[in-house]
C-alpha cells in the first residue's frame, strides 16, 4: 500500500537530492509506526523532511502524519529489501523490535544511514545481545540472568536464581509476555506467556533475578555526530504488567547515583556506536546502587513526559536533531512534568469516543490521543501530560495527571490488562 504523496509528480525528493547546500531534504524510512514514531514524524515534518512510515497494519499512528506509508511484514527480509529499493531512503529509523535487523548492515554498506546504527539496533532488539554486552563485555552490574529455549532449561534456571524472579521474552515490546514469578506453581504459565508474547521469530526467554529496588528510572541519553553526549534530567517511572503507567521528570536522585547512571549510559551507547536518543533504564536499590536494566536505541515511552514542556527540546526533537547531525547546544530543565497513560476499556475496531472536556478544563495540561485504529482492553490509546514550575510538589502533580488520564476513557492508568 502506498498513500498519495504530498508532493506533485516530479518533485519528490530523490536519494541525495540537495534542496540547497545548507539544507538537505532527506527521505526517511520509519520502520514501525506507533505513537513514538508519530511524534518523531511530526518533528521531522516541522523541519521539512520527507517520511515514509511502515508497519504491519494500515493507518498506524505515524502513517497518519507521514508523506507515504507501506504495510509490510518487517521480519520478511525480502519484503524489507523491496521497500528500501523502491523508496531509496537516505535514512532508516527503526521504531519497533520486530524487524529483520541483520538486513540493516547491508543497507549501511550501501550508504544508507541507520539510526543510531545497524550495530546498535541489532544488539538492542534482542535482550540476549544487550545483556551480554553490558554484563560480560563491559562488566556493568546487571541482574543475574539465564536464557532458556525449553521448559526444562527454564525450570533449571529458576532453581538456580530462586524466587521471586522475572521472566521476559528475548524480543518483545510494551511488556508483552513479561511476568513476575513467586513460586514453582507459577513457572509453567510464565514460560508460556513469555513464548506467546515474543515478537519476531526468536522463541527464547530470559529469566533474571528480582532486584529489590526502591524505584526505576530512565536516563534519556543523546549521542551526537559532532558533539558531546548529552543527558536529559532523569525520569522516574512505574511499570505494571511490564508496561509503563506513569512517568515524571525530574526524578530526584543523589548526585552520586546520577553520576553512576551517566557513566553506565555513556559506556553502553559508546560501545553500540551511532547517534540519536537512547532510553537507558535503571534500577535504584534501597542501598543507593544503580543497576543497568535495559536500553532502547530510540525515543522511550517513559520519555513522553518531555511533551509536557519539561525540557527545551522534547525527546523526539532531540532524536531528530541527533540523527540528522544537527547541533544540540544544551538540554535544559524548564518545567516539572508528569505523564499518565490512557487505556482502552474495551475491544473495538472502530474509533473510540474520547472525553476531552474535563482535561481541557485543567490548566497546564495536555493530551496526546494516538488514534490507533484498533482498541484492546488495556491498550495504550493516549497519554495525559501535566506540568508546573520546577520544584512543584511532584506527588500532587502525579495525582493530578492520573486523575486527568482517567477522565478520558474512564479507565485507571493502573487498570489490569
Amino acid at each position: 500500500m502506498s498513500n498519495s504523496s504530498l508532493y506533485g509528480e516530479g518533485v519528490k525528493p530523490s536519494h541525495n537530492q540537495n534542496i540547497d547546500k545548507h539544507l538537505q531534504m532527506k527521505k526517511i524510512l520509519l520502520l514501525g509506526s506507533g505513537e513514538l514514531g508519530k511524534e518523531f514524524v511530526i518533528a521531522a515534518k516541522r523541519a521539512g523532511q520527507y517520511v515514509i512510515a511502515c508497519d504491519s497494519y494500515e493507518n498506524a499512528p505515524a502513517m497518519q502524519v507521514a508523506d507515504e506509508s507501506e504495510v509490510i511484514d518487517m521480519l520478511d527480509g525480502t519484503a524489507l529489501d523491496a521497500i528500501v529499493d523502491k523508496h531509496k531512503p537516505d535514512l532508516i529509523i527503526p521504531e519497533i523490535e520486530a524487524i529483520r535487523t541483520e538486513r540493516l548492515f547491508d543497507y549501511e554498506e550501501r550508504g544508507i544511514q541507520v539510526a543510531p546504527s545497524a550495530r546498535a539496533v541489532n544488539f538492542t532488539m534482542n535482550r540476549r545481545a544487550i545483556r551480554d554486552l553490558a554484563a560480560r563485555d563491559l562488566g556493568l552490574r546487571t541482574a543475574k540472568y539465564f536464557y532458556a529455549k525449553t521448559y526444562d532449561e527454564f525450570k533449571a534456571a529458576a532453581d538456580e536464581i530462586g524466587f521471586p524472579c522475572v521472566v521476559k521474552p528475548l524480543m518483545s515490546s510494551s511488556g508483552h509476555g513479561q511476568s513476575y514469578v513467586h513460586n514453582d506453581e507459577e513457572l509453567e504459565e510464565a514460560f508460556k506467556n513469555a513464548m506467546d508474547g515474543a515478537r519476531g521469530d526468536v522463541k527464547e526467554v530470559i529469566i533474571e533475578e528480582f532486584i529489590d529496588f526502591e524505584s526505576e528510572f530512565t536516563l534519556l541519553t543523546v549521542t551526537q555526530k559532532d558533539g558531546p553526549t548529552l543527558f536529559c534530567p532523569p525520569i522516574g517511572h512505574i511499570q505494571k504488567g511490564g508496561d509503563y503507567r506513569e512517568s515524571w521528570q525530574p526524578y530526584a536522585i543523589s548526585e552520586e547515583a546520577l553520576r553512576q547512571a551517566e557513566h553506565i549510559a555513556n559506556e553502553v551507547t559508546r560501545a553500540l556506536t551511532g547517534y540519536g536518543i537512547w532510553g537507558v533504564e535503571f534500577f535504584l536499590t534501597k542501598k543507593g546502587e544503580v543497576i543497568f536494566s535495559e536500553l532502547s536505541p530510540r525515543p522511550h515511552d517513559t520519555g513522553m513526559v518531555t511533551l509536557a514542556h519539561t525540557t527545551n527540546f522534547n525527546e523526539f526533537e532531540l532524536h531528530f536533531r541527533a540523527v540528522m547531525g544537527l547541533p544540540i547546544p544544551a538540554i535544559h530543565l524548564e518545567h516539572a512534568g508528569c505523564s499518565a497513560v490512557i487505556l482502552s476499556p474495551t475491544e473495538s475496531n472502530k474509533p473510540l469516543s474520547y472525553n476531552l472536556i474535563e482535561a481541557c478544563k485543567e490548566d497546564r495540561t495536555r493530551l496526546r490521543i494516538f488514534n490507533k485504529p484498533i482498541a484492546h482492553v488495556g491498550r495504550r490509546m493516549g497519554v495525559a501530560l501535566c506540568y508546573g514550575e520546577v520544584g512543584t510538589d511532584m506527588d500532587a502533580l502525579r495525582d493530578k495527571t492520573k486523575r486527568v488520564a482517567a477522565t478520558v476513557l474512564g479507565t485507571d492508568p493502573y487498570m489490569k490488562k
